[in-house]
């Protein structure tokens, strides 16, 4: 008897690409894919490792494919606008080991600073898409996505999205399958995307989705359900959980693969309900292919929107038109994200901010840096664009208007796509101050290593990446560290290099204080007597500092992590540093 198991659906698509044979993994860490690689990693059959950047990790897949085994990358939907370059000549030249890309998609923004829909994506590069419904799905889904990669020579999207990812469900788990390398042999007109070869290929592409739509009308994870025949709806992914939510007596048509789709198939279904809605999150691609067939009665964006998530309740109100008021007896504050007690971020935007230094912002934690109180990151775009943004700064309108900027990025996103933009700088001989946040971990994902903290995901520990000798192999002259929490010397670090004619860098040095065995050996405590009620230590905005109603300032110890910030700001010593003691 199969042994069960409730799993995320990010735990259950690594686990079909273990029970697949899967042996090698790349990934780069982007909520909400984090925690596939995350499980693939314990499986120790597998070689899983974070690589610098989503581009990269294709690569590695792409290699391990060609080289005979099964290969799998994962990523966040921006991810895939970073790995896109080798993912749209990897269809091209197709496969030998299967080979699956992982895309998770965030409908409602939870996380990301886009809403893209990586089918669309998947679509202009001419990759088949699967697209589960729920974890066990999750599972069988991968598994099929290896069988059709080597069947029609070609890579496999396997499409979810943030409700998936992190929803969990029963899984039967089975045996790993192992598979045996496929053989290489040199085909340069196949591996080799010259232009002689790729018009070639291409053909072939074209050919491989015509069979794989035609295919597909047979495939079982697209399935007829019919019900009442009035009604029906064409459904894939979570969405297809809410509409049995709402209205399990209707007729549903669940498209399993969601590109190329089964035109016969959906024409039949059409034909026989009177209603047709189709249920989709995010962009009308399933919509747009169907109206372009002829099948107009269908409805689709015209009801739901290309926004957010959907819910069970959105069928409710607008096919059945059933108000579904959700009346809070309590009215919930809202809660809006800051930057934890003890963060080094803080320490540095609050010297900026009191220096009325803009800053060019990047991807992470440090984003949080644009709101109030701390109200200095201006622009925030993808991964690795502060510097490059900078850069274009300073040449549409000079050195002497970026006097009072500076770049922030974290170590681990400049890793990931900074080092380019920072050679650009360099290369092109631009002015300007990067400053480098270096908590020693990819923070606002969930603490994982990368390049520079010395340790792989599967736990060894190796040689890292020392960031101040990577930066001067550039050439860069002025290139200094400096702790995250010596304000003084923050702040004449920031006078001096924003005035300087040339390139620098200054990295701020100082875990993560939510990071495993970091800890502060003191707390904050606040001296009443000697408080002047100035708010000089609150203007940081850290959330363990609060003022009491005669208006000086109470410190919660239990939120407290003792990083000396507030005590520094106190002009009046009314903020101790005291030995912590332990529970």
């Amino acid at each position: 008897m199969a042994e069960k198991k409730i799993l995320l659906g990010n735990e259950a698509i690594a686990r079909g690409a273990y029970e697949a044979g899967v042996k090698v993994s790349a990934a780069y860490p982007g909520t909400p894919s984090t925690e596939i690689s995350e499980s693939i990693a314990k499986y120790d059959e597998v070689y899983a490792e974070w690589s610098p950047n989503e581009k990269v990790a294709a690569e590695v897949a792409i290699g391990a494919s060609i080289a005979g085994a099964r290969s799998v990358c994962c990523m966040k939907h921006v991810g895939v606008n970073v790995a896109s370059d080798p993912l749209f000549t990897a269809a091209y030249a197709g496969v030998n080991g299967g080979m699956v890309v992982v895309a998770a998609d965030d409908p409602g923004m939870y996380s990301s600073q886009n809403e893209q829909d990586s089918r669309m994506v998947a679509r202009a590069a001419m990759i088949p898409v699967l697209e589960p419904s729920d974890s066990a799905e999750a599972k069988e889904f991968t598994k099929l996505a290896f069988d059709l990669s080597e069947h029609y020579d070609t890579p496999v999207m396997i499409r979810s999205t943030t409700r998936l990812s992190h929803s969990q469900g029963i899984v039967n788990l089975e045996e790993r399958v192992e598979k045996e390398l496929c053989p290489y042999e040199r085909n340069t007109a196949k591996y080799v995307m010259m232009p002689v070869n790729a018009i070639k290929r291409h053909i072939l592409v074209e050919a491989r989705m015509k069979k794989l739509a035609e295919d597909a009308c047979n495939l079982s994870v697209n399935r007829t359900e019919y019900r009442d025949l009035s009604v029906g709806f064409i459904t894939s992914g979570i969405p297809y959980q809410y509409v049995r939510e709402a209205m399990p007596e209707a007729s549903v048509l669940k498209l399993g693969l969601v590109h190329p789709l089964p035109r016969k198939l959906i024409e039949e279904f059409a034909a026989k309900v009177d209603r047709l809605y189709i249920f989709e999150e995010l962009e009308p691609v399933i919509e747009e292919q169907v109206k372009s067939w002829g099948i107009l009665k269908a409805v689709g964006k015209d009801l739901f929107t290309v926004q957010g998530e959907y819910s069970a309740n959105m069928i409710r109100e607008r096919v059945l038109g059933q108000p579904c008021r959700m009346d809070s007896p309590v009215s919930v504050p809202a809660r809006p994200p800051i930057l934890c007690p003890g963060c080094p971020h803080r320490s540095v935007f609050s010297v900026l901010n009191r220096l009325k230094i803009h800053a060019a912002g990047d991807i992470g934690c440090y984003t949080l840096g644009a709101v109030a109180p701390l109200s200095v990151v201006d622009t925030t775009i993808c991964m690795g664009s502060s510097i490059s943004t900078l850069h274009g700064m300073e040449k549409a309108r000079g050195k002497e208007y970026i006097r009072d900027w500076v770049a922030v990025i974290g170590d681990s996103t400049f890793l990931h796509t900074g080092i380019n933009s920072l050679m650009n700088m360099a290369y092109n001989q631009s002015c300007g101050t990067v400053v480098i946040l270096d908590n020693s971990t990819t923070g606002m994902t969930g603490h994982q290593d990368h390049a520079a903290t010395g340790k792989t995901l599967k736990g060894k520990v190796v040689p890292a990446i020392n960031i101040t000798q990577l930066c001067r192999s550039l050439g860069i002259e002025h290139v200094y560290e400096i702790s995250a929490f010596d304000l003084e010397g923050l702040a004449e670090a920031f006078r001096r290099e924003t005035n300087r004619d040339a390139l620098s860098v200054i990295i701020t040095k100082a875990p993560c204080v939510l990071l495993k065995g970091v800890s502060f050996p003191e707390k904050c405590v606040p001296v009443p007597e000697k408080c002047k009620k100035c708010g000089a230590c609150l203007r940081p905005g850290c959330p363990a500092l609060t003022k009491n109603a005669d208006g000086t300032v109470a410190i919660d110890e239990t939120m407290c992590n003792g990083c000396g910030l507030c005590a520094q700001l106190c002009k009046f010593d009314a903020i101790e540093t005291r030995k912590a003691v332990k529970a």
